[in-house]
């Protein structure tokens, strides 16, 4: 299995979608909390360039945020990621 990690904040739509769609796979994720955090918030940003949650990574390969994941699937190129 991969190690999948996504960052995330409360009552965000876009970081349930993500943990569903990776639920419907079988892929195990840890969910890494950004939430009232903000030194942790900001070392994210400044490492991703990415000022939204979540922030997915896959074996340590940033795939961005829940559309960007969506596209993977939809293109086909999700699942190889996840073997």
């Amino acid at each position: 299995m991969p190690k999948i990690q996504i960052y995330t904040k409360a009552y965000c739509p876009y970081c349930d979608r993500a943990k569903a769609l990776f639920q419907r796979k079988g892929a195990s994720y840890e969910e890494i909390s950004v939430e009232g955090d903000d030194t942790l918030y900001s070392e994210l940003k400044k490492k991703t360039g990415l000022m939204t949650v979540p922030q997915i990574f896959i074996n340590d390969e940033l795939i961005g945020g829940y559309t960007d994941l969506a596209a993977l699937d939809q293109q086909g190129l999700l699942d190889a990621k996840l073997l």
